[in-house]
């Protein structure tokens, strides 16, 4: 399964930003071990269903210790039987591309 997250505070910092909440829930995937991935928008992150919502919570949950309130954006590919398509479904459309 992929899961692609983003989590927003509703409170930014002292500047407007918000990307010390954002990294704390980065560390959180980037320490589950599991394949992820973070663009400017989503992190997406690969494994099984119970696993990967156990750290989109904990995600949401170091946020929300900053903040009174979280926003969750979730979209998620649930294909059972497959693994490595977090870099696999890129591989076949660029090779789509090149044809």
């Amino acid at each position: 399964m992929l899961v692609a997250f983003s989590i927003s505070p509703s409170v930014s910092d002292d500047t407007g930003g918000v990307s010390e909440a954002v990294a704390a829930a980065v560390r959180v995937v980037r320490a589950s071990g599991l394949p992820h991935e973070t663009t400017s928008m989503f992190t997406t992150i690969e494994g099984e269903w119970d696993e990967v919502m156990a750290v989109v919570k904990q995600a949401v949950d170091v946020v929300a210790a900053t903040s009174p309130r979280v926003g969750l954006v979730l979209k998620a590919d649930i294909r059972p039987g497959f693994t490595g398509e977090l870099t696999a479904k890129v591989e076949r459309v660029e090779r789509a591309l090149e044809q």
